[in-house]
């Protein structure tokens, strides 16, 4: 979809989280209000509007003021933090406010007044310092915008889309508590996905096997004979087109990307590092799942450069567009 057709198939703007504010949210935020302001699609930010943005900014009272604004400037709808934020030094007592802009974006979109939901980065550990009870976005959003299915995590590009079947938890751990179930429940998601949202009508699903070499037919382990494998079967029995369990470093290769349309991995790193070696500036963070489109930039909170003027908004932009793809696909915008 070419950007100026963005203004006439996305009726609502899309709702943007502030993210930890000591971060580089801000700035990705005015970059891709830039890169984005002539063809869209419009967004507003929900953050303190009193803040240096290096953009022209404008306070809104709603969200259905933000497509007026857009073009001119960056739509901001006013939440004032508690404390002023300081770059790359994360305070605790943003906390709430940050987990607080990440529900009025979900029921903004639910109600209808938002076109889908686009979360900057948050700082996990100030946030469970805070009390937050999830381990990260992802699990939040399955409790306050879920369809009774567990939330998925798929990573996007242009060249690759890969969905871990663990995210969140020591690796020792993910693999202690891997079932057959647990893979064909999300694949069996993410087919769902790839169908009504990104409009591939027989979707191909490459599923990763745990050990070296897929285990080398049991001389590596027995896992992925016991647990990938009945999972594949289980798969293709429901007429899904998945292969696998595939040895996990010859899977991601030139050759081998495209005869399939995602990866279902089975851990975090099985699934990030392919992507974001790929492309760590286009790469998108989408959660499928959910009763909203959610996606988010495939990167952190980069304290380390926050105020530099250095943080790359690639990754937003990336994530604002296939957002607003995804919503109109979807019929929510």
């Amino acid at each position: 979809m070419a950007a100026t057709d963005y203004t006439r198939s996305i009726m609502q703007p899309l709702a943007l989280t502030m993210g930890e504010p000591a971060g580089i949210g801000a700035e990705i935020a005015a970059g891709a209000w830039s890169a984005l302001r002539a063809g869209g699609p419009a967004f507003f930010l929900i953050d303190d509007a009193t803040r240096p943005f290096g953009v022209p900014i404008q306070a809104i009272a709603a969200s259905e003021d933000a497509t007026a604004v857009f073009p001119h400037a960056l739509p901001v709808l006013h939440r004032r933090l508690p404390a002023v934020p300081v770059p790359g030094r994360p305070d605790p007592a943003n906390a709430g406010a940050v987990i607080a802009a990440i529900a009025e974006a979900v029921e903004l979109t639910k109600s209808g007044r938002a076109g889908a939901v686009v979360t900057n980065p948050i700082q996990k550990s100030v946030l469970t310092a805070a009390g937050f009870k999830h381990p990260g976005h992802t699990e939040y959003l399955g409790e306050i915008a879920g369809t009774g299915v567990p939330p998925v995590m798929m990573l996007a590009s242009e060249e690759l889309r890969v969905v871990p079947v663990t995210v969140h938890e020591a690796l020792a751990r993910a693999i202690a508590r891997l079932t057959p179930e647990m893979i064909v429940e999300t694949a069996r998601i993410t087919a769902a996905a790839l169908r009504d949202q990104f409009g591939i009508a027989r979707p191909r699903l490459a599923v990763a096997g745990l050990n070296p070499h897929a285990g080398e037919a049991g001389t590596m382990g027995r896992e992925d004979i016991d647990i990938v494998a009945p999972a594949v079967a289980v798969l293709r029995a429901d007429g899904i087109d998945a292969r696998g369990p595939l040895p996990p470093d010859t899977m991601f290769t030139a050759l081998a990307r495209p005869t399939y349309d995602a990866a279902i991995c089975l851990y975090h790193d099985q699934a990030l590092i392919p992507i974001k070696t790929l492309d760590m500036a286009g790469g998108v963070n989408v959660t499928l799942g959910l009763s909203i489109v959610r996606t988010s930039p495939d990167h952190g909170t980069a304290l380390d450069i926050a105020g530099t003027g250095r943080a790359d908004p690639s990754s937003l932009i990336a994530a604002i567009r296939l957002a607003a793809t995804l919503a109109a696909a979807r019929g929510t915008a």
